[in-house]
């Protein structure tokens, strides 16, 4: 009997403890690495999670009330305050207003360096070959330099291949955050009309997106919401230098399953509205040189985010910006991605019916909650036009700096 009982409390015992386990491992999956508080509210560290989780700071002293002189630090969040979960960096920060736009901006950009987007076998003298992908250029390579030369255009790329004479060059490039040497020798084209290599290179980009916020004190900008990458290798353009000027909405491509649909606009100037000096995965940034329009908002924390109604801000005719009804599917607090933070569902009927949903040219839309900026939005679902994922404000202003 003795027996019997033993071998019943050790199987409940390990089920218990099994059930925390696999609740510590959720949690810290759910939890994010960076939680931001207003120095106004710093009594509500993650309200959504009620009393399953309790934090105490580095040294043990448990507390969940952080004053607005205690900047920055680490908590240990605790499962019931036993079973710890993961250590969170918590900042204290004084309520942010940002100017929110949802208005359309061209962009006109210029790499640094030149893009390997393509390749051709040309005949030669030598036969039918293509020397560049021979020699272990890939798509997306950034040529840095040629011989030691710094290049920023295509022409100067060509101007060192055409007048290499046939001899070996060595082209720096950057590729996957790394710089390696990779050399070939050009070769004459069977008309005897110059020397080639056999790759298409780009450096410049131009199109059209949408301004997400700008700081009124700095004149910082965010737009939209994920990075602008070459069209045929998808790679984030590297950024030298670029501007965004005034832009106008002219047309709709209607989204439907499986084709996601597209904006269409047009510069209306070549007057700069700005400077941009960022260009990573969560956005596009830089510098505004006059104020444009927009209206006052607070910006919300991640952790405040609830499943439910909220709106977007978007332009899909001319420069006019309105207001659409959505509905937040889901919420992932975790840093598993910068760009897809949330599930949006356009629940509008009449931008349904003009758009079908989401379309590629809305990236960069502002999202509001109870009247905060929480995020903007990023992609669309090709099986489902209607909805579309979201980027945390927040990610965007730590990109801004």
């Amino acid at each position: 009997m003795i027996y019997r009982f033993s071998k019943i409390f050790a199987a409940v015992s390990i089920g218990i403890l099994s059930v925390f386990m696999a609740a510590v491992f959720v949690f810290y999956q759910l939890l994010p690495d960076r939680i931001y508080l207003n120095s106004d509210n710093s009594q509500n560290l993650i309200p959504s999670y009620g009393n399953f989780l309790a934090f105490e700071k580095e040294n043990n002293q448990a507390k969940t009330v952080f004053s607005p002189n205690e900047k920055s630090h680490f908590v240990t969040a605790k499962l019931m305050g036993i079973f710890p979960v993961k250590p969170v960096s918590v900042t204290v920060t004084d309520e942010k207003i940002v100017t929110v736009c949802g208005s359309p901006f061209g962009v006109k950009m210029f790499t640094d360096g030149v893009m390997v987007v393509g390749f051709s076998r040309i005949e030669t003298t030598d036969g039918v070959c293509c020397p560049a992908a021979d020699s272990g250029f890939l798509k997306g390579d950034v040529i840095k330099s040629v011989n030691g030369q710094k290049v920023s255009s295509n022409e100067e790329v060509a101007s060192h291949i055409e007048n290499s004479g046939g001899k070996s060059i060595d082209f720096l490039i950057e590729r996957n955050k790394n710089e390696i040497t990779v050399s070939l020798s050009p070769k004459m084209l069977n008309d005897k009309s110059g020397y080639k290599v056999g790759f298409w290179v780009r450096d410049s980009s131009a199109g059209i997106g949408t301004l997400t916020f700008y700081d009124p004190e700095t004149m910082d900008f965010a737009g939209l919401g994920h990075a602008v990458c070459d069209v045929d290798t998808g790679a984030v353009l590297p950024l030298s230098s670029g501007e965004i000027v005034p832009a106008a909405i002219t047309s709709i491509d209607k989204g439907i399953i499986g084709d996601p649909g597209e904006l269409g606009g047009t510069f209306i100037t070549m007057d700069t509205l700005g400077t941009v000096t960022i260009n990573n995965e969560t956005g596009l940034y830089g510098k505004l040189e006059y104020e444009i329009d927009g209206f006052s908002a607070p910006i919300g924390h991640k952790q405040d985010i609830y499943e439910g109604p909220a709106v977007i801000l978007s332009t899909i005719d001319g420069t006019e910006v309105n207001e659409y009804d959505i509905v937040i599917d889901k919420v992932d607090l975790s840093d598993d991605s910068p760009t897809q933070n949330m599930i949006i569902k356009v629940v509008d009927e009449e931008l349904i019916e003009l758009t079908g949903g989401i379309v590629q040219g809305m990236s960069g839309s502002p999202i509001l909650q109870d009247g905060k900026l929480i995020g903007a939005v990023t992609h669309v679902f090709i099986n489902d036009p209607t909805k579309g994922y979201g980027i945390f404000i927040e990610n965007m202003l730590e990109a801004a700096g």
